[in-house]
């Protein structure tokens, strides 16, 4: 087309103003930057949701599943028999998970409660996340808690103390007796095992782990459970295991894959992401206006050039073409550029981690930012800077009309 190979040259040649070449660098330059933040920013991003999604693996099952209505499996046991016969799974295992009461000497806090079999080790790799004591539910003669490092901290418990840690629960059935408050709980106690630590806060934060028996008796169940966890064959596809678990048990339970487990965690960093991307594409919007200024300068610089054109036969279409083209072509170097300039940060941030993040890094489980650069995320930032190039700059050829028309 001959309009683009005018544009073209336009672009690429020494303006007769400096003004003009000064302003011309400064829209790319603008479009450049903005490109670059916003390619920063989602590889961020995409490095903290694969960072949260490698810690599913520690203790998150495979594959959960819950009840479709209400929250007991009944007959859970027999279940989790009959999932391990399947030919996808390796293991599978009850649990009971519910609200509770917890005191150690003279503190107390509200827990999350979870009662797991003797074998859930086999399950999930809990028994790797313990930074203090260890991983035991019974010695033969006491039961043991397993603690998460948030519910230990605001306990003020320990393995090595010899204190109990008791655990109250509502009484699920009989009558309340108004004057005797204590009774309407079921207690059980134990001694602190272990202090384990995933560094997720929903795990953290007031997880507290106990036998089974000691579940079932604290929500006075026998066989029923809240969930089961399943562990699947090496090599097994997590979301193939789940459609054939989900047709072998029916329309009557939910079959979770560890990522739809965490389903809203991942959706609020997806939506922190684009909302981010928003308030970053209109700064992008912004910077580009300056090709209004570059376009407008130098429709005046090249109106001698317009007579000759027009005196040559060119139509007037073709006039206003070039200059879309030029505003056009101003935001794509620009925002190509900046979208190199950001890849290239964000490999320089894998290989070198020179951005490190604040707080003390022994309490950091990561201590430089991670990035990881989506090919998608690049596809979208290019086309936002198409089309925010090609509508401003048709604008401005259409404020510009008047200039334009040349005699």
């Amino acid at each position: 087309m001959v309009s683009l190979r005018i544009a073209l040259r336009y672009l690429f040649s020494k303006k007769s103003s400096n003004a003009v070449n000064v302003i011309s660098i400064i829209s790319i330059a603008g479009v450049a930057v903005a490109s670059m933040a916003i390619v920063c920013v989602l590889s961020v991003f995409n490095g903290f949701s694969d960072l949260a999604y490698s810690r599913l693996s520690i203790v998150d099952p495979q594959i959960k599943i819950v009840p479709r209505s209400g929250k007991i499996i009944q007959s859970a046991d027999s279940l989790a028999e009959t999932l391990i016969s399947m030919a996808e799974v390796r293991h599978a295992a009850a649990t009971i998970e519910d609200q509770a009461l917890a005191m150690f000497r003279n503190r107390q806090m509200p827990i999350q409660l979870k009662g797991v079999p003797s074998d859930y080790d086999s399950v999930t790799g809990i028994a790797r996340t313990i930074i203090d004591g260890m991983y035991i539910q019974n010695d033969g003669i006491y039961n043991y808690a397993t603690l998460s490092v948030g519910t230990a901290m605001k306990l003020v418990a320990r393995p090595e103390f010899d204190d109990v840690l008791a655990i109250y629960a509502p009484r699920r059935r009989g009558n309340i007796n108004p004057a005797n408050p204590m009774a309407a709980f079921r207690s059980d106690s134990l001694l602190v095992g272990g202090v384990y630590m995933v560094e997720e806060n929903d795990h953290d934060a007031s997880t507290v782990i106990v036998p089974m028996d000691v579940a079932r008796h604290l929500l006075d169940y026998t066989t029923e459970a809240s969930a089961i966890e399943v562990a699947l064959q090496d090599g097994v596809d997590e979301r193939t295991a789940a459609a054939a678990i989900s047709a072998a048990l029916g329309q009557d339970y939910n079959v979770l894959t560890r990522l739809q487990q965490e389903e809203q965690s991942f959706k609020m960093i997806e939506i922190e992401k684009w909302i981010t991307f928003l308030m970053l594409a209109f700064i992008l919007v912004i910077a580009s206006f300056n090709v209004i200024s570059t376009l407008s300068m130098l429709i005046i610089e090249k109106s001698d050039n317009m007579v000759t054109l027009k005196a040559l036969g060119a139509p007037q279409g073709m006039i206003r073409r070039i200059f879309v083209w030029e505003g056009w072509l101003i935001s794509l170097v620009g925002g190509v550029s900046g979208v190199i300039m950001g890849v290239a940060l964000c490999l320089a941030q894998q290989w070198g981690g020179f951005i490190k993040l604040s707080g003390d890094p022994s309490q950091l489980s990561i201590t430089e930012y991670p990035v990881r650069v989506a090919p998608a995320d690049l596809c979208v930032v290019l086309l936002l800077v198409v089309l925010t190039g090609l509508v401003i700059s048709a604008v401005t050829s259409r404020i510009n009309s008047a200039n334009l028309r040349v005699r």
